[in-house]
């Protein structure tokens, strides 16, 4: 399987809004697996497709470890997700993004969320999520409408990251392939 490059700010294209899924056929599943096996490698606990450059509505995510360290994977599927409902509890959370790599923030959120999606064989589900897989979806639904964790913050804090990220990234050569 391929490992995907992940992209990062101040890349454009995680501002893009993804365009919904029509068909879940192999080439969607073998997708799928590739954004699972990037995004335990990176390591994380979940990943959008437009995190690796295609603006599709996919999401893959894997919560298990974060809740119990001797946990088998249990990896999600996540096709054209929405969020149907969400509680009027809030939780804050320190929350990071594979796409602004060793930056960490606390962010409110519902604490519960309703979300319908299509699963790997193209059936709708509904799923009831709460905690850390809640905050989690919520975090990887918003990328597929073109916004990051840290529009969650104060405006002063959110220009120092892309500053940050935008500097990082001019110093940085660009990757070349032969």
């Amino acid at each position: 399987m391929t490992k995907l490059d992940i992209i990062t700010l101040p890349d454009k294209k995680l501002r893009l809004v993804s365009d919904p899924v029509e068909t879940v056929d192999d080439d969607v599943r073998r997708f799928l697996d590739e954004m699972l096996e990037t995004m335990y490698e990176a390591p994380g606990i979940g990943l959008a497709a437009i995190q690796v450059g295609v603006p599709r509505r996919i999401v893959v995510c894997d919560v298990a470890k974060r809740e119990d360290e001797d946990a088998d994977p249990d990896p999600m599927f996540l096709i054209n997700p929405e969020i149907l409902s969400s509680s009027d509890e809030r939780v804050v959370r320190e929350e990071g993004c594979l796409s602004i790599p060793d930056y960490f923030a606390d962010v409110e959120r519902p604490d519960e969320v309703r979300v319908r999606y299509l699963d790997r064989d193209g059936k709708r589900q509904e799923i009831d999520a709460k905690g850390v897989l809640a905050t989690c979806l919520q975090h990887e639904i918003d990328h597929l409408n073109g916004k990051l964790f840290i529009d969650y913050l104060s405006k002063l804090r959110r220009d120092m990251v892309i500053r940050k990220f935008t500097k990082q990234a001019k110093q940085t050569p660009a990757k070349t392939t032969v």
